[in-house]
């Protein structure tokens, strides 16, 4: 079953969602790749106000296409969330409460979400011109230098996502690697 789930998210949502849940979700949320995050992190390290709010805030690993005349925004597909690592903790120390990538996440980040009740979202990789479909607007709030890897901000509707890290420890990758390796060990369990 999916449900609506509607951003920016509330404390209660996040500790709702489970791995594996399948969401749509709706409402506004960031973006910051690569290069975003760097500068995110520094001006954090530096103490200098951030161009973004982050209290309950969703930050989606996309680096968009260019919009084609009459859309709100180009393919969007997810990037590589592992990458993001090195830069998570302190946007989910201020706040951050969920995370939109593909991949896994280190070991750090998913303790990390426990601890500041955050979820961590994946998007099906490939699926960039339909996901886009989801996008109802989009606009560079800062670094438009960076182009691609601006930070925008997004309204989104019915988005669809999966709940991989939840804040109470579930790993939708761990669980399904575990059911497949034990489905291969007794293949006749299913018909048991």
């Amino acid at each position: 079953m999916t449900r609506t789930v509607v951003a920016p998210l509330d404390e209660a949502t996040v500790k709702s969602l489970r791995a594996g849940e399948q969401v749509l979700l709706t409402g506004r949320i960031f973006t910051a790749r690569d290069a975003a995050h760097q500068r995110l992190f520094d001006a954090m390290q530096r103490g200098e106000p951030l161009p973004l709010p982050l209290a309950g805030q969703v930050i989606y690993y996309v680096g968009p296409a260019p919009a084609k005349p009459g859309a709100a925004i180009g393919p969007a597909g997810p990037t590589t969330s592992g990458r993001m690592d090195p830069y998570t903790l302190p946007l989910l120390e201020r706040g951050v409460a969920g995370l939109i990538g593909k991949g896994s996440r280190s070991e750090e980040v998913k303790r990390a979400l426990i601890q500041h009740t955050a979820v961590y979202f994946a998007a099906v990789g490939g699926a960039a011109a339909l996901l886009a479909r989801q996008i109802r607007s989009s606009r560079i709030i800062a670094y438009d230098d960076l182009m691609s890897e601006a930070v925008r901000e997004l309204e989104v509707e019915a988005f669809p996502l999966i709940v991989i890290n939840d804040c109470h420890g579930g790993d939708a990758y761990r669980s399904a690697t575990e059911a497949y390796r034990n489905r291969a060990a007794d293949p006749h369990a299913s018909s048991k």
